[in-house]
């Protein structure tokens, strides 16, 4: 694969956790052992849905090496959890509603013992009728899953009067598109190890992507104080959303306390396939109606979600959805619909992306049949129907001024366009055609209005002479930890060395709020704007006072303190290492920030945001006509997400978040039937490999912000997969006339359509 990026003249700092990642030698969560470790298991249900008659441990406790099985009746505290509702029995007492719900924990001596116990726990169901689609559930004579009925959430959103428009409108396209469930499919699984600490407390060494909120949820469990309790939530090997919610947490934590030994768990592929969130299946039906020169008068949608048996944050991926249904699009008609459904089917939860992958693909596959019933170019049509950068967000609210919108689009026709149509008209094999498509998306940051989104920060200068920055997110892959280097260097002008940075553990960090929601980049560039001048005044009042030098002549630089006028002298007037030994007793050096995510002041809407990014996407794909497969030839990205902080942290976002959404467009669907997944490994589930990337990717970054804007970064974790699905269909639909509305495309699907027939040569 080969790559080119404007962002070559940024600084490509390898990230400091890099050459142990690549040479093996970090040792992740699950690789950590303490002595005296025990291992734990769950088990879990084999029914989608049933009630639970009787649990028998009594045979598994005999069993040799067995140190602790514990059932529902030995959780001390709320035998629930769940970021929004906890309504996830932490271990079914009476009804289990899916097959990962757990029963049963077990410890002992060795894994292998653990899961012999596993086999001895005799479990007695009655089989209860299983709602495998939210159609069923949603039926008037459908059992009730949870006491507030089958609907989870039921968000809208109405504006202006959607029957008018269509009425004035000259063409109407109306289509159901269906989205897959879809696995994170992060190489290390659910795992770490739970630590019961001498004086009574405990130590949480497991992945997840906000160390405080599980700290949170664990003491209502535990029946313990919060802080009695300590998260190490970093390193972990990915996570893309799917390990925001508890995991393995709660059994770990309470073998660990019925045993008073470290407790550790790892998740196989198959349990963490059973037990583990996964992107929420949608079936999304839109009709917009459009006036004879074009523009878009009336968009309707109605979406349907599958969240499984328990919440997580089910209600936040639909508001998100339902936020971005009308996208970067002026349209004075609104009338959108959400449900997020509970079913018996595995728990769908926080993906990269947020729902706004689902919505983005139905959306932009109404703008392409629209341009195409207009007879008009795709690019032409979206550039008329385009927000300016004063104008509302998608459901009115009042947003950051930007022009992102428009500067994507144009970057991208500016780019490929015509390097798309030169490759298009080239000599390819008989049986191949080629197609070109371009898509865009707007993508809210943050967790919106009406969200408990706090962040912070601190900045230290410690004993040993090292700037200190510490924050609580977590690193989870995404590479905040070259983030963070990134901008105390070009703030303090320092060295790599005179740095340490903490995070991932609630002992020794502030609360700055999740590492999700595209939101961490965002709120360390945001918080050291908020530190640089307290920390550094402090710094270079005590030079001065261990210098004589006044502090207007100083400055920070590398290694130590350096005279303005002199920063080509052999060294610094004096070190870090110095200041911190000839510091007076009793003195520190402590700046601490607090405050919350930027929100709309006006919106009505809850989850609605202020921050947006923009991507733009070509993909150019050639499709074989004997076979149906799609091999997808490039993808282009433009991106507007503010300034870039670190050039191949950005460049890998969005990279990687490109293979990812091309896995999602052609092969990826976790398949159940009547409640049972269907695969259970990676081997029938396929996911892209190298082979499948394509070999020509580009990434555009357009760094400029309206004039004033103060926010800075935007973040980029997810952007880079949003609108791939919809540019690639349109590639096919351009290559061979097949309007695709089913992801994963399925090469029986192309095989099977007239039109697909029409481009076929004659044999």
């Amino acid at each position: 694969m080969s790559s080119k990026t404007n962002l070559s003249a940024m600084k490509k700092r390898i990230r400091p956790d890099g050459p142990e990642k690549v040479t093996g030698r970090m040792k992740y969560l699950t690789d950590l052992t303490f002595p005296n470790m025990l291992y734990g298991k769950v088990l879990r249900s084999k029914e989608p849905h049933a009630e639970i008659l009787t649990i028998s441990v009594e045979e598994a406790k005999k069993l040799p090496g067995v140190r602790a099985v514990l059932t529902h009746k030995d959780v001390p505290g709320l035998n629930g959890f769940g970021l929004i509702f906890p309504d996830q029995p932490v271990l079914c007492g009476n009804r289990v509603r899916y097959v990962g719900d757990a029963l049963a924990a077990v410890a002992a001596d060795t894994e292998e013992i653990a899961e012999q116990a596993l086999r001895l726990i005799k479990v007695e169901y009655k089989k209860l009728p299983v709602l495998d689609t939210p159609e069923k559930a949603l039926q008037p004579d459908a059992p009730l899953l949870h006491p507030g009925g089958n609907i989870l959430h039921h968000p809208q959103f109405i504006k202006g009067d959607v029957e008018t428009g269509f009425f004035d409108s000259a063409f109407v396209v109306e289509e159901t598109y269906e989205l897959p469930r879809q696995m994170h499919a992060y190489m290390e699984t659910e795992g770490g190890v739970i630590v019961p600490e001498p004086d009574g407390k405990l130590t949480i060494y497991v992945g997840t992507q906000h160390g405080f909120k599980d700290r949170f949820q664990l003491a209502r469990i535990l029946d313990m104080p919060e802080s009695d309790i300590r998260v190490v939530s970093s390193p972990m090997g990915g996570s893309f959303g799917g390990k925001d919610e508890l995991n393995i947490q709660p059994y770990g934590a309470l073998l660990a306390l019925a045993t008073n030994c470290p407790v550790k768990i790892h998740n196989s592929r198959q349990e963490s396939v059973r037990a583990g969130l996964k992107r929420h299946p949608m079936k999304i039906t839109m009709k917009t109606g459009v006036d004879q020169e074009g523009n878009i008068l009336a968009h309707k949608v109605k979406i349907i979600a599958d969240t499984g048996a328990y919440a997580t944050l089910g209600p936040a991926v639909l508001d998100f959805a339902v936020e971005h249904a009308p996208g970067p699009y002026i349209i004075p008609h609104l009338e959108i619909e959400g449900l997020s459904v509970f079913t018996n089917n595995g728990v769908a939860g926080e993906f990269r992306g947020f729902g706004g992958n689902q919505i983005t693909f139905a959306l932009e596959g109404q703008i392409d049949r629209l341009a195409d019933k207009l007879n008009m170019d795709p690019l032409v049509f979206r550039l008329k129907n385009l927000r300016k950068p004063e104008d509302p967000g998608p459901l009115g609210q009042k947003i950051a001024p930007t022009n992102g919108a428009l500067d994507v689009l144009q970057a991208i026709e500016h780019s490929h366009a015509e390097k798309a149509k030169r490759w298009q008209q080239e000599t390819s094999d008989k049986w191949k055609v080629r197609g070109t498509g371009i898509a865009i998306t707007m993508h809210g940051g943050g967790l919106g209005i009406d969200r408990m989104d706090p962040a912070g920060g601190r900045l230290s200068f410690t004993k040993a002479g090292k700037i200190e920055a510490a924050f609580g997110f977590e690193e989870c892959g995404q590479g905040l930890l070259g983030v963070i280097e990134t901008l105390l260097i070009e703030e303090f002008s320092c060295a790599e060395t005179d740095i340490k940075i903490v995070i991932g553990d609630t002992a020794l960090v502030p609360v700055s709020g999740s590492s999700t929601a595209s939101r961490s980049t965002s709120m360390v560039w945001q918080a050291l704007q908020r530190m640089r001048g307290s920390f550094r005044k402090e710094v270079l009042e005590l030079a001065q006072l261990l210098t004589g030098i006044t502090a207007d002549h100083l400055q920070m630089g590398p290694s130590g303190i350096w005279l303005k006028e002199d920063m080509a002298a052999a060294g610094p007037c004096i070190t870090f290492k110095e200041l911190a030994e000839r510091m007076p007793s009793g003195r520190s050096i402590n700046v601490h920030t607090s405050f919350n995510f930027p929100t709309s002041p006006d919106a009505t809407v809850g989850g609605s945001h202020y921050l947006y990014a923009f991507a733009a996407v070509m993909a150019r794909v050639e499709v074989d006509l004997l076979t149906g497969k799609v091999k997808v030839n490039a993808i282009d990205q433009s991106v507007a997400a503010g300034p870039v902080v670190s050039s191949l942290g950005y460049l890998g976002q969005i990279e990687g978040g490109g293979v990812m959404a091309l896995g999602y467009t052609l092969m990826e669907e976790a398949i159940m039937e009547n409640g049972i997944y269907m695969t259970d490994n990676f081997d029938t589930y396929l996911i892209p490999t190298i082979c499948d990337v394509p070999y020509k990717t580009s990434v555009e970054a357009i760094e400029k912000l309206v004039d004033g804007d103060p926010f800075g970064p935007r973040g980029v974790g997810e952007i880079g997969t949003v609108a791939v699905s919809p540019a690639i269909v349109r590639a096919i639909f351009d290559a061979t006339g097949c309007w695709v509305n089913k992801l994963p495309v399925s090469p029986e699907f192309l095989l099977k359509s007239d039109r697909l027939g029409e481009v076929r040569p004659w044999i």
